[in-house]
């Protein structure tokens, strides 16, 4: 695979690329400062607000017409761990996204009271800096240093926010399967940069010069597992999602997993880094990693319908839909792979209001188990709506930016495998609409709760409706003008598609 690269001078007059990376790490040093003075909250989501602004100025400023990374910055650190930073059009929408997710929680957080908020704060940004230089770089191994580095203040907002007696379990086996996932990634990293070593002689991790040296098939597929599970084990993908029901259950309860969950960072480095390196053992394999995943539709989803508890139901709704966005990566084909990407976008926004709707749930009833919910639409219709509507663009229902991207996956599945593929995965969707809009039923609009009185629930608040609100109009408001985001990542994706079918698209 060929890169083109464009320098930031070209396009723009300042470089972009740090400006996103740094400004999160300056509101990191003022949140800490402000410490108990007023206006923190308006200062945190000025910050996060002027961060948005930057991703829609790359946004705006990224050329369609142009088939090359662009915005290039480059600059020599510790040898083969450079600063190199390029962007595509996939870069640009997950670099959206980031900055839109951060600035939901932030206001989240203020209508959730979650305190201190200096500390909170300061950690959002971190997470939201660390985000950014994984996201644009161009360096496995400072990709793998970022994820590393991120997974930390991750644990701790877990950790350190939740109300759970066992939330010491959570962090741990949060610790133990992120561990995993860093040793296998690095693995695979370290095997890459050992066959560039021999290659040419010199240490190199990047992009641009491990895909000009061909991994030798005797260790394609060795590579392509480590990073592969590595990956696998972050997004989660079944069977390598045994950490996240735990974690739902006894972590916090929104706002590490709208980062966690809600950007899909592992999706994004097998776009990034595996499909362009390992694109001779991605052909070889992708045939059972759809398997594997197209059982982790439907284990998942039945799972799901097994649940008691909203934030059980709500990790395996996560590892059920993750399993259809790898089905459509690993189809290969260009439509498959634009599918996948605007999935997992989909799935953020959709996975961010169900999870901030069940953390608010839980602030006004103490409890997320169904059979002490119920009847809840009568005092708040908008979080009622809000779910339903995240729900129902989960499952890509018409008018939601998942109806699209769920056609383009299930078109080129039947190209590629013939239709028992899409059929099946259809039908574990169906059963994910089930899960779904059971919970939906039972906790908005049944009358069978056995605890608590419904009546004695207070009314959302001015900041929650607003939280609300957002996710209403993005969600909608993506589903009804989804043609800039196609025509954002159609580039990206046609290359990549380009390496496995040379007639693709």
């Amino acid at each position: 695979m060929n890169f083109t690269l464009l320098p930031w001078s070209v396009q723009i007059d300042y470089p972009i690329l740090a400006a996103l990376q740094l400004l999160p790490l300056l509101s990191v040093a003022v949140a800490l400062a402000w410490n108990g003075r007023r206006y923190l909250f308006w200062i945190g989501l000025g910050a996060a607000l002027l961060e948005l602004l930057l991703a829609l100025d790359l946004y705006r400023s990224y050329d369609l017409g142009i088939h090359a990374m662009q915005f290039e910055e480059r600059q020599p650190l510790l040898g083969a761990l450079e600063y190199h930073a390029a962007a595509d059009g996939l870069t640009v929408l997950f670099v959206l996204l980031n900055a839109l997710l951060t600035t939901m929680v932030i206001i989240y957080s203020e209508a959730r009271r979650l305190q201190p908020l200096s500390l909170l704060l300061a950690i959002v940004f971190l997470i939201e800096a660390t985000l950014m230089s994984l996201l644009v770089s161009l360096n496995l191994f400072w990709f793998l240093l970022m994820s590393a580095i991120q997974l930390l203040p991750v644990g701790y907002l877990m950790w350190r926010w939740s109300v759970s007696p066992d939330r010491d379990l959570a962090l741990a086996r949060f610790l133990q399967f992120m561990g995993v996932s860093l040793a296998l990634l690095l693995g695979g990293t370290l095997m890459l940069g050992l066959n560039h070593l021999d290659a040419t002689g010199r240490w190199s991790f990047d992009l641009l010069d491990l895909t000009a040296v061909k991994v030798p098939v005797e260790t394609h597929s060795v590579v392509f597992f480590l990073v592969f599970y590595g990956l696998a084990l972050r997004t989660p993908l079944f069977p390598f999602h045994g950490w996240l029901p735990i974690i739902a259950e006894h972590g916090s309860i929104a706002v590490a997993p709208v980062f966690l969950l809600g950007l899909k960072t592992g999706i994004y480095g097998l776009l990034r880094f595996v499909f362009p390196l390992l694109p001779e053992a991605v052909l070889q394999w992708h045939r059972y990693v759809v398997a594997f995943a197209l059982a982790g539709v439907f284990y998942a989803a039945l799972m799901a319908l097994l649940q008691v508890n909203l934030r059980r139901l709500f990790a395996f709704a996560v590892v059920s839909h993750t399993s259809l966005i790898v089905i459509g990566l690993f189809t290969l084909g260009e439509y498959a792979i634009e599918g996948s990407v605007l999935l997992s976008v989909n799935f953020g926004l959709a996975i961010t209001g169900l999870i901030f709707m069940i953390g608010l749930i839980y602030r006004r009833t103490g409890s997320v188990l169904l059979s002490r919910l119920g009847g809840l639409f009568d005092t708040l219709p908008l979080f009622g709506i809000t779910f339903l509507v995240a729900g129902l663009s989960i499952i890509g229902m018409p008018g939601t930016p998942g109806f699209d991207a769920v056609h383009l996956v299930m078109e080129d599945s039947i190209r590629r495998f013939g239709a028992l593929i899409a059929i099946t995965a259809a039908l574990g969707n169906v059963v994910a609409a089930g899960f779904l809009l059971l919970a939906f039923q039972r906790a908005f609009l049944s009358r069978d709760a056995t605890e608590g009185d419904t009546e004695q629930v207070e009314p959302a608040t001015t900041l929650e409706k607003l939280v609300s609100a957002m996710v209403i109009l993005l969600l909608l408001g993506c589903g009804f003008y989804l043609e800039p985001w196609l025509r954002l990542v159609d580039g990206s994706a046609r290359s990549l598609s380009l390496l496995f079918y040379s007639g693709s698209g």
